[in-house]
């Protein structure tokens, strides 16, 4: 004997009866079956609607009610031979009038007593049993409908059914000795009545519960629950996209997941099933072909530590603290006894050691009815200030992790908790189970997607990780970037399993945001028709997307992008910038934005602020870090002005010269901020800052070279007809360092706590002479390398160069 489940939507359509017929077909062959059906998809919450309309006197209780009986009928037509339908479609019609009465009489007298209901919600197993046992007798399957509720006994208690089980399992194996020559019983589900007789029923999801009492009763070689899924999956898929299918669960585990949320098994099925150790099969009525999963009591320890993650979205948690608690026996006892008298269903307990506090978490619909009972118990107690008045925290969930090899492993909780405070989940209250099969976390609702997401991917996709992008500024830079990731995207997936996707990008006037990703052969096209962009939409919609594994790219060089890093990064939320104003600002203010990322799980990289993509910050921190100290700092770090002066010789104008390293992308958008020198001393004062040295900009002493007042210009236009009016003075300073053997570099350097940067002319012998191109170059003296110092050369600047430092930021954070 095998028991089979079909679930509404199994049942829901004349097309899935025909998979359902065939998968009843299929059994058949290998002994008799028991097979129990839902409602037809929907019904029962359209039956909810039609009680709670009738109750409350609305008359449009009469349009559900011909809804559903339109779609009763229908069915019987569409899915029955002629011969067959005539006999169907009359019990079907006596049944309807049947609810229809009842109905009528709740609405007349404004009433809808537990048995009134009972019997209006039992409507929807009998009409689809009826339906079905007429549509498998007619498709020559030789079938026998029984009615389950005489058959199974349940009372009313605190709101919950309570199963006869010794009655109903002596009545249900004395139907079967009558009946065992039928290939097939079936019975609706859901259904039962009490000892007097009267309609009662199982709850919702009461029909797996009826399977697997049956199975109990019957002592049956397996339970199979039919629905549209493929099995119990290690998260739920509507918050989880990469879910999988768990192949494989204990008795304990799947208790566990379907206590705390997983739908797609009824908690109390599996009791009953347990105590004969009989396995349940969860299958998909719509993928025969998938293997589903197998819940049994077979245990081994090669087994994944964690099996599945499972939450409840509301949740409240109350909490009663007070010193007039401790070493008082009875405040517990009181608290939950106040509780179940109100009926609230307590899903999580916590105290503290002191006995100072007492938390319990509930659904948050009872929430108000919580809070009344309790201080109804514990009035006195108010009054005289023994206690604290009840706290009610609402808007939260409870993640769980479940896995009966938790038992047998170090470290999961460990593992868990670190990978949520990386994402900067603030974790409200924890508890686990003695059996160590469950460890439960609550936290805020709006953390939900992005707490299942981080803890899916450390415990089930460990080999890959998804990294959420968010970039400002599609310049040169930002246009590199994007390129490189479109380029480079397969490979990291397929080599490193990191999945990078760029959720938002942004210009001064456009905003774009697609929270599966951007498509990066087209966004160009996509940005230009986007939103408006300003800083506080697109904070706003960062922030609120919430997704776990995000990294901020600030492109641009505006103060007002660096005033945002501080409310990104305390929303746990990484940046990633070659804008240098924020490290450049005051020392407190850097220092600032380093704790605040320390202290939200953030990181806050910014490489390519010194050197474009050389290795120079890295670099000197792992000097710093493993114990080594800067004596003198010796640089050439301005990509652009190293530029200009190896391409300047005095044949073609300055001014040529500094418009072509601009069009090349070897300046900032206004070449002003590198020729005045301010660029090169921010870099230097980075680098004096990484070193662990305190110092501020005004502290590093800077000459111009540029001609008196050309800084002074109001625009980036003007700048330039002031430089090329000013060509005689740049001659001659090229023609005062070449004469003698010379060439002009911008030196940056610090030493004995003084910093400064200029133009200065350097001879053959020395380091920096032979400097090309673009080229930055950082000589590094420390304790360890006084003598022959650490040197740090190659292009420092570009867009290409610059966007690949910026990627190789985000790879460190990827990695970590």
């Amino acid at each position: 004997m095998k028991v089979l489940k079909f679930g509404g939507t199994s049942v829901a359509t004349p097309e899935s009866l025909q998979l359902v017929k065939e998968i009843i077909k299929q059994r058949i062959d290998n002994g008799q079956l028991a097979v129990v059906v839902s409602a037809l998809g929907g019904v029962t919450n359209q039956l909810v609607e039609c009680s709670e309309k009738a109750r409350a006197g609305d008359l449009d209780y009469e349009k559900t009610l011909k809804e559903l009986e339109d779609r009763h009928l229908s069915m019987c037509k569409e899915l029955l031979t002629l011969q067959a339908q005539s006999p169907t479609l009359s019990q079907v019609k006596i049944m309807l009038n049947d609810l229809e009465d009842v109905l009528r009489g709740v609405f007349l007298l404004k009433e809808l007593s537990k048995r009134a209901s009972d019997t209006i919600l039992g409507f929807g197993e009998r009409l689809s049993s009826l339906i079905i046992w007429s549509f498998l007798n007619s498709e020559s399957i030789d079938c026998e409908l029984v009615d389950s509720g005489q058959l199974i006994q349940s009372e009313d208690h605190l709101g919950h059914p309570a199963v006869d089980f010794p009655e109903t399992s002596k009545r249900i194996v004395r139907y079967h000795e009558k009946n065992r020559d039928r290939a097939v019983l079936l019975f609706p589900g859901f259904i039962s009545s009490d000892a007097e007789g009267k309609p009662t029923t199982l709850g919702r999801g009461g029909s797996d519960y009826t399977a697997a009492i049956i199975a109990n009763s019957l002592n049956a070689e397996s339970l199979e629950i039919w629905t549209d899924v493929n099995g119990v999956m290690t998260a739920h898929p509507k918050w989880v996209s990469r879910a999988k299918v768990i192949s494989e669960l204990l008795y304990e585990e799947a208790m566990e997941l379907s206590h705390f949320g997983a739908k797609v098994i009824y908690p109390p099925t599996i009791q009953p099933v347990l105590k004969q150790d009989i396995p349940i099969y969860i299958k998909n009525t719509f993928r025969r072909d998938a293997e589903g999963t197998k819940i049994h009591s077979s245990f081994s320890s090669t087994e994944k530590v964690i099996k599945g993650l499972s939450s409840i979205e509301h949740m409240a948690l109350l909490t009663l603290k007070g010193s007039g608690m401790v070493g008082i026996p009875s405040f517990s006892y009181r608290l939950f006894k106040a509780l179940s008298n109100a009926r609230v269903n307590v899903i999580l307990i916590t105290q503290a050691s002191s006995e100072h506090s007492i938390t319990v978490g509930i659904d948050q619909k009872d929430a108000e009815k919580a809070k009344n009972a309790v201080n109804n118990e514990f009035q006195n107690e108010l009054k005289t200030q023994a206690i604290e008045a009840l706290k009610v925290e609402l808007d939260l969930s409870v993640v769980a992790l479940v896995g009966a090899n938790m038992k047998e492993q170090v470290g999961v909780s460990g593992r868990m908790f670190e990978t949520l405070g990386e994402n900067g989940v603030n974790i409200k209250a924890i508890a686990q189970g003695s059996s160590e099969l469950n460890i439960s976390v609550v936290i805020k609702r709006s953390d939900l997607k992005k707490s299942l997401n981080v803890l899916h991917e450390s415990f089930f996709l460990s080999e890959r990780k998804r990294v959420n992008l968010f970039i400002i500024g599609v310049g040169n830079v930002g246009s590199s970037l994007i390129d490189q990731i479109e380029k480079q995207g397969e490979y990291l997936y397929e080599e490193h399993r990191i999945d990078i996707r760029v959720i938002a990008l942004a210009n001064s006037k456009k905003l774009l945001v697609n929270e599966e990703g951007i498509n990066l052969k087209e966004w160009q096209k996509e940005l230009s028709s986007g939103e408006k962009m300003t800083a506080e939409n697109f904070l706003s919609q960062m922030k609120s997307l919430n997704l776990r594994n995000s990294i901020f790219i600030d492109n641009t060089a505006e103060k007002t992008v660096a005033e945002l890093y501080k409310d990104i990064l305390s929303s746990s939320i990484s940046v990633v910038t070659p804008n240098k104003i924020a490290c450049a600002d005051s020392y407190e203010n850097y220092l600032e934005l380093k704790s605040i990322a320390k202290k939200y799980g953030a990181r806050f990289l910014f490489e390519t602020n010194v050197a474009a993509g050389l290795p120079v910050i890295s670099t000197l921190n792992e000097l710093i870090n493993s114990g080594d100290r800067i004596l003198k700092i010796q640089a050439v770090l301005s990509g652009s002005l190293n530029f200009i002066f190896n391409n300047y010789r005095g044949e073609r104008p300055f001014a040529k010269i500094v418009r072509r390293a601009k069009e090349e992308g070897y300046t900032e958008p206004d070449p002003r901020i590198d020729l005045s020198g301010v660029d090169v001393q921010r870099k230097i004062l980075i680098l004096i800052r990484e070193s662990k040295i305190r110092m501020n900009i005004q502290e590093i002493k800077g000459a111009s070279f540029l001609p008196e007042g050309s800084l002074e210009a109001e625009s980036v236009d003007d700048f330039f007809k002031a430089i090329e009016a000013q060509e005689a003075f740049f001659q001659k300073m090229f023609n005062e360092a070449n004469s003698q053997g010379k060439k002009l570099k911008y030196v940056a350097q610090y030493e004995n706590g003084k910093a400064s940067s200029g133009l200065k002319e350097v001879s053959e012998d020395h380091p920096f002479y032979h400097l090309e191109g673009k080229d930055n170059i950082i000589v590094f003296y420390t304790e360890r390398y006084k003598d022959q110092p650490l040197i740090i050369k190659g292009a420092g600047a570009g867009a290409e160069v610059t966007a690949s430092g910026i990627f190789a930021d985000v790879m460190r954070i990827a990695h970590q």
